[in-house]
C-alpha cells in the first residue's frame, strides 16, 4: 500500500503487546521504525524513555510528536486515522464482540504473565523460577481455553469476525505466541490452532513474530 505516513514504535522483540502493534501497522501498510526498549534489562525505567511513556511500558507509538500507549488504544487510533483496511467493525454489536475477544488477551491473560508481575511475585512472595513458570503457564492456558470456548460458539469464517483479520485475530495470535514460548500443545484447542495457522500464513503476522525481530536474532547462542 502506498502510504506516506511514518511512525516510531518503541517496543521489545519479545513483547506480545509490541507484536500486536506491529501486525496492525503492517496490515494498514503504514511505515514505521521500531526503537528497541529492553524491558528485561530495565531500559523502560531510564529517564529518556519515561519522558516518552509515563507508564514505563512498551509499546509506545509516536505519531506527529504525540505519544500513544497501550496496544489496544494504538490499534484503535490507527483505525481512526486510516480506516482501511478496517481493524474494528463499524457495526455496534460486531465492534463490541471484536473488542471483547481482544480484551481476553489484552486485559485478562497477558497482563498476568508480564515481567513486572512475575518480578513482583518473586520479590513480594518469594516465588522461585519454577513457581513463576507454573503461574505463567496457568494464565496462558486460561486464555487459550477461553478463546477455544468462544470460537466454538462462533466459528472463524475464516477469521474471527469474517473474511479479513481484525483486532480480535491480532490479539488471539499474540496468545498463540505465548503458548509457543511455553511449548504448549494446541491439540486441545483446535479452533484456536486453526485460526493461528490462517493468521501466521499472512506476512503481516509472520514477519511480526518475536522470533523474526532483530533483537531475537541478535541473541547470543
Amino acid at each position: 500500500m502506498d502510504n506516506p505516513m511514518s511512525m516510531r514504535v518503541y517496543g521489545f522483540w519479545r513483547s506480545l503487546a509490541s507484536f500486536r502493534v506491529r501486525v496492525a501497522l503492517k496490515i494498514k501498510g503504514i511505515h514505521f521504525v521500531e526503537i528497541p526498549i529492553d524491558i528485561l534489562r530495565g531500559e523502560q525505567f531510564e529517564h529518556g524513555y519515561a519522558e516518552v511513556n509515563a507508564e514505563r511500558v512498551v509499546p509506545t507509538l509516536v505519531h506527529e510528536d504525540r505519544s500513544i500507549f497501550q496496544s489496544l488504544a494504538i490499534m484503535e487510533y490507527l483505525d481512526d486515522i486510516q480506516p482501511a483496511p478496517q481493524l474494528i467493525p463499524r457495526d455496534a454489536r460486531e465492534r463490541a464482540y471484536a473488542r471483547s475477544l481482544a480484551l481476553v488477551a489484552v486485559a485478562d491473560a497477558h497482563p498476568l504473565i508480564t515481567p513486572r508481575v512475575c518480578n513482583h511475585l518473586a520479590k513480594a512472595f518469594g516465588a522461585d523460577a519454577q513457581a513463576i513458570e507454573s503461574w505463567r503457564m496457568h494464565w496462558t492456558l486460561e486464555g487459550l481455553a477461553t478463546y477455544e470456548r468462544l470460537l466454538t460458539r462462533r466459528s472463524p469464517a475464516p477469521f474471527a469476525l469474517g473474511e479479513e483479520p481484525c483486532v480480535a485475530d491480532i490479539c488471539i495470535a499474540g496468545q498463540i505466541i505465548a503458548a509457543q514460548f511455553f511449548k504448549i500443545d494446541l491439540a486441545e484447542f483446535p479452533y484456536v490452532g486453526q485460526l493461528a495457522e490462517r493468521c501466521f500464513a499472512l506476512p503481516a503476522f509472520a514477519t511480526s513474530h518475536p522470533h523474526e525481530q532483530p533483537g531475537y536474532k541478535a541473541k547470543p547462542g
